[in-house]
């Protein structure tokens, strides 16, 4: 049974919201968790589950990023307005908000993680570790990873992807379902997908400007403004202890995090080996004991 949040609430940001919620008490115990969602797009939902971290007495924070599940949208608005700086000054602002800038932990999962090595990269004075769970270090290793997983799918299933792709008609059922197809070996190899996966697609679905905006309209056709980040040549200035997490049949395929191994300073990483994109839910025993026992030697 998941436990049970102790706050909810809403800090103002820019001209909107940012949609927030607390597990465990943030003034007591060791420095709280904060989980940055993925996607760029997706929400919280999926994520959800690792609220149950809070088990070891330390308090989980989840939020909604702007624009996706409860933070507020804005729909009208597009690759000017989102971008990276907007979700570094948004987890700025939050962590102010909840009096926890001058001691937390950071715990990034796909996009979350390649927004929390940003984040890092300024030297945060109050962040004790860093957790960057199936994130690229940049997304040109990402589409070349992603060109060569695609590249291993059954024929008829690229031919699919190619076809639709070459005549614009994404949109199409026979696309859909061959981007299951990889999505079932490369994202979440739990099928059906667990509820909390399910809510998070269905919330890209229902308003899909932030993913499109920055991603592109699915995980291996990044065709959004993400398409050139990368912060190879930044990450060596992280100065927190960083855990790399990821799956042994994940699209983050170890290229596209080898990156962060090579460069941060103080680092360690761990390959799930029965899992994909998502770990946290794939193996979440293991998942659970690499990172409270990272979190709590570097409280």
């Amino acid at each position: 049974m998941a436990p049970t949040p102790s706050a909810e609430g809403r800090v103002a940001f820019r001209d909107g919201e940012t949609w927030y919620r607390v597990t465990g008490e943030l003034s007591q115990g060791p420095p709280p968790l904060v989980v940055l969602h993925g996607g760029p797009g997706a929400t919280h939902d999926y994520v959800s589950s690792l609220a149950r971290l809070s088990s070891t007495g330390r308090a989980v924070v989840h939020y909604d990023q702007l624009g996706n599940g409860r933070s507020s949208h804005f729909p009208d608005r597009g690759t000017e307005f989102y971008e990276v700086a907007l979700f570094l000054d948004e987890l700025d602002n939050l962590l102010w908000h909840l009096g926890i800038a001058d001691r937390y932990h950071l715990l990034g999962q796909s996009w979350g993680g390649m927004l929390g090595a940003e984040h890092a990269i300024t030297r945060p004075g109050g962040l004790r570790s860093l957790v960057i769970s199936d994130s690229p270090a940049s997304m040109e290793l990402w589409v070349l990873e992603a060109t060569r997983l695609r590249g291993e799918l059954p024929d008829d299933v690229r031919e699919t992807l190619d076809g639709h792709e070459r005549d614009g008609t994404i949109e199409d059922p026979a696309y859909v379902a061959a981007t299951q197809v990889f999505y079932d070996k490369h994202v979440c190899r739990i099928v059906p997908n667990p509820v909390d996966v399910l809510r998070s697609f269905e919330a890209i679905a229902s308003d899909p400007t932030v993913y499109h905006s920055m991603n592109g309209p699915n995980e291996f056709f990044c065709i959004g403004s993400l398409r050139t980040w990368s912060v190879v040549d930044e990450v060596h200035r992280i100065e927190a202890p960083t855990l790399l997490i990821s799956g042994r049949f994940d699209e983050a395929t170890p290229a596209t995090v080898q990156p962060f191994f090579d460069a941060i300073p103080d680092v360690r990483w761990e390959i799930l080996e029965r899992s994909s994109h998502m770990p946290f839910l794939e193996e979440p025993d293991r998942f659970d004991e690499i990172v409270n026992a990272f979190l709590a030697a570097n409280d």
